[in-house]
């Protein structure tokens, strides 16, 4: 079933899924705070910080990028809204309460897989015909989960830093516009937080810990401002969900934020 659904997806353009992945990323946002409110935003913070970390081992082409494009872009813009819904109508402690449980349960996460790829695998003599189905299991599991440890520490150290500086930025506008203008609050302060997270990863991942570091040229052309345009395109698309939130979120949930949706 499964197998059939991912094959026919195969054959719609990229660029079709992407818009569709960003109408599911913010539209499930929404049906979590709905019912569950902040615990919703919690939780799906949680999901899409492995989630983004797993798409990233797959690359894609789009028809408006000459090179290949790692995934995981959409959902991790996804926090950002995720995180100034909180900041909004919950308050900064509550959304700075979010980046550390996103990061924890990515650490959490991490540990649990390297564990687990710990374990012997199964030889074909212990498989048996019963368990042949199992042999190639460890080698796609080390494929796709096994950290690579710079990587790894540019990820986190880039998700810590870039999430922390959209809360404490997008808190700071609010008190600087007397809580109006929340479009300008959550763009600015995700564009912001998005070339931070492109930066701090590029300059960790592909200079300060790679054993082949690129030229500081290569780096902000390519590796910074790479997909830093299509963060732009998708920070501008949530700000229409970030004005439904207020009207999603369970009224019987007590807030910090405004009562009413800003202008």
């Amino acid at each position: 079933m499964f197998a059939e659904f991912v094959a026919f997806l195969n054959t719609l353009p990229p660029s079709l899924l992407l818009v569709v992945e960003m109408a599911l990323c913010y539209s499930s946002l929404l049906l979590m705070l709905r019912f569950f409110g902040a615990n919703g935003l919690y939780a799906y913070i949680g999901i899409a910080v492995i989630a983004a970390n797993t798409q990233v081992v797959k690359a894609v082409q789009f028809p408006f990028y000459s090179d290949a494009v790692p995934l995981g872009t959409i959902v991790y813009a996804s926090i950002y809204l995720a995180t100034d819904i909180l900041n909004e109508w919950y308050g900064r402690a509550a959304a700075q309460k979010a980046v550390f449980l996103g990061f924890a349960g990515y650490l959490i996460f991490t540990v649990f897989i390297v564990l687990a790829l710990g374990y012997s695998p199964l030889t074909p003599e212990q498989a048996g015909e019963g368990m042949a189905w199992n042999l190639p299991n460890h080698d796609h599991l080390m494929a796709i989960f096994l950290p690579a440890p710079a990587i790894l520490v540019a990820s986190m150290a880039a998700y810590l830093i870039s999430q922390t500086n959209d809360v404490y930025m997008y808190a700071w506008l609010r008190k600087k516009t007397a809580g109006k203008q929340l479009w300008l609050r959550n763009n600015a302060s995700s564009l912001v937080s998005n070339f931070i997270d492109n930066a701090v990863f590029s300059i960790i991942a592909w200079n300060i810990l790679s054993p082949n570091p690129v030229t500081w040229d290569a780096m902000f052309f390519t590796y910074i401002l790479g997909t830093y345009l299509l963060r732009v395109v998708i920070s501008m698309c949530d700000t229409p969900f970030l004005y439904l939130a207020g009207r999603c979120r369970p009224q019987a949930e007590g807030v910090k934020g405004a009562a009413a949706i800003p202008a």
